[in-house]
């Protein structure tokens, strides 16, 4: 039977390229002179973390730390901002968390959307994918266009792989 995988997997060498170059721009940022940023990664945690001394700035941060990623290819769904939180002198930060992989939650969404479309296929939970099988390789192609539409409805940058006949 056809089947093929769904995941959700992000760059990490990419993000962290994106990362670099968002750092040496606010070095040489005129509006940023004498401001304190800076950008971290923690990909144990799944996390970046924007900091910025003044509160104003943070959005032109974020702005500059969008135009990299946007540029290096990676999608912005894979990211989920947490809210603002002011820490130590005035200054304010924001955690991003990553989105590397299909959580249970988002993987049942994905199911249910599946389900929704009336395809006479199969679906399962396997780790952080969802496997989709089928009689037929074109209730398949009909399912991978369907999730690509529904994709910012789902909040998750979708990629599709391991496609076996």
């Amino acid at each position: 039977m056809p089947s093929f995988d769904i995941f959700s997997d992000v760059d990490w060498q990419e993000l962290d390229n994106a990362i670099n170059q968002a750092n040496k721009e606010l070095q040489n940022r005129y509006d940023f002179k004498g401001v304190k940023t800076e950008i971290t990664l923690n990909q144990k945690e799944k996390t970046l973390t924007l900091w910025c001394a003044e509160e104003a700035k943070l959005e032109a941060l974020n702005d500059i730390f969008q135009t990299k990623v946007i540029k290096r290819g990676l999608s912005l769904l894979s990211f989920d901002y947490k809210p603002e939180e002011t820490a130590f002198g005035g200054s304010v930060r924001q955690v991003i968390v990553v989105q590397a992989g299909i959580s249970k939650e988002k993987a049942k969404d994905v199911i249910a959307e599946l389900k929704g479309t009336k395809l006479k296929i199969q679906s399962q939970i396997q780790d952080e994918q969802v496997r989709v099988t089928a009689k037929s390789r074109d209730e398949l192609q009909l399912a991978i266009a369907h999730l690509r539409e529904k994709q910012d409805q789902l909040k998750l940058p979708l990629q599709f792989g391991n496609f076996r006949d």
